[in-house]
């Protein structure tokens, strides 16, 4: 790549409405700030970013609030001396109508790439290497994909590739009936040609829409399946149609990959993220022998200015925020404990998600179970669990005080 050629990279952010599945957590913070390993959801694919090539920009595209991200992008901004930038949507346009919306702004400094990565997606991000693979495919774009177990493929979208070109073949998303077992990762590179493709969608939407003479029956019938000309979906109406064109390639990463579309699969994406700090940022893990720290077991992140007493046990995989206590002889396994949180003396937090400023009295317990069918336990902010209180795969919505033991819940 010529080192005159500039890149940018766009992380699409959703919006309020996006978030349900991701309640309690997400009526206290925006689910792209949610914290994995330590870090907010969308700070992993910006730091993944930065080992672009002549990237220019970062672009963070959604319909939250700009004051929900002001201080995040202004201080990961100085945090990689690099301009990150918040850009609101006045309505959601689709994942592809949302780029064409701010094309101006994006193509600012006349990139040849352009990156588009979902904030809800939790991988190892293999930026420079699909860089290059989309450079020699020489095709407009090329997403990231992976194998996955052929009972769970339907979820997602499914696509059939050329095994030696790599070309993009066939794309359908959340097939009835199987197809494949590639999916999209939901992480692409295109050059700036992706606009004319866009904006053939919405020409084509709109000329339809003229040359329709329907009755009024018939015109009330379809107006449920027309939609807007300005809202484009990338994978229905860009990958799709072009499938088999020569235009769009793939990059199989063999590496993990999940989408996290709920705070359980947040816990395990927090997993992943922390077993990944091994290679990318060791420095974030904890360590402790249990004499003058904590006894540190696994991969665990504890953020300096919580509390830890040394005769607590934590990890493997837990992630501990600001100002966090925890008492003596607390154990932890597999949680997230998040801003504020007090845990007393012989606390037991398992598989379980700790709200802010929530509270666990002495010789309380959280315990969750993926299998189970609420899952994981989840307290919101500002729960209180009394004295010897035990909560087992429940979820436990704000402001709630516990006095009783309670298993396959929701407190409302």
């Amino acid at each position: 790549m010529d080192s005159s050629e500039k890149v940018v990279a766009v992380i699409m952010v959703g919006g309020p409405t996006k978030g349900t599945r991701f309640r309690p957590l997400s009526f206290n913070t925006p689910k792209p700030l949610f914290p994995l390993a330590g870090q907010p959801m969308v700070h992993h694919p910006i730091s993944a970013c930065k080992r672009i090539p002549n990237l220019a920009q970062i672009y963070l595209i959604g319909f939250h609030e700009e004051r929900e991200f002001a201080l995040y992008v202004s201080s990961i901004s100085n945090e990689l001396k690099l301009p990150v930038r918040y850009l609101k949507e006045d309505k959601p346009h689709g994942s592809a109508g949302g780029l064409y919306y701010f094309r101006d702004i994006i193509m600012e400094d006349s990139p040849s790439h352009i990156f588009l990565l979902n904030c809800d997606v939790c991988c190892s991000f293999p930026l420079p290497s699909m860089l290059d693979a989309h450079i020699k495919y020489g095709g407009m774009g090329t997403m990231l994909v992976i194998k996955v177990s052929a009972e769970s493929a339907n979820q997602f979208g499914e696509l059939v590739a050329d095994p030696d070109t790599h070309e993009l073949l066939h794309y359908t998303e959340k097939p009835e009936t199987f197809v494949s077992d590639l999916i999209n990762c939901g992480v692409y590179i295109f050059t700036p040609d992706i606009f004319n493709a866009i904006e053939d969608v919405s020409t084509n939407r709109e000329g339809r829409a003229n040359l329709r003479r329907l009755s009024s029956f018939e015109a009330l019938q379809s107006a449920t399946r027309i939609l807007p000309k300005d809202f484009v979906r990338l994978d229905q109406d860009i990958l799709s149609p072009l499938a088999g064109k020569k235009k769009l390639y793939t990059y199989e990463t063999n590496d993990f990959w999940e989408q996290i579309k709920t705070p359980g699969l947040s816990l395990k994406c927090s997993e992943l993220y922390l077993a990944q700090f091994r290679y990318t940022s060791s420095h974030l893990l904890a360590s402790g022998d249990g004499e003058k720290n904590a006894k540190i077991v696994g991969d665990v992140y504890i953020h300096p200015s919580a509390k830890v007493h040394p005769s607590a046990k934590i990890g493997p995989n837990v992630s501990i925020s600001a100002n966090v206590r925890v008492g003596a002889g607390v154990r932890l396994i597999g949680c997230i404990i998040l801003d504020d949180v007090e845990i007393k003396e012989n606390a037991v937090v398992i598989n379980s998600i700790v709200g802010w400023k929530s509270s666990l009295g002495r010789w309380s317990r959280a315990d969750g179970d993926y299998n189970a069918k609420l899952g994981i336990t989840i307290l919101g902010e500002a729960v209180t669990v009394e004295d010897e209180v035990v909560v087992i795969n429940s979820i436990v919505l704000p402001h709630k005080i516990l006095n009783v033991s309670v298993q396959d819940e929701i407190i409302l």
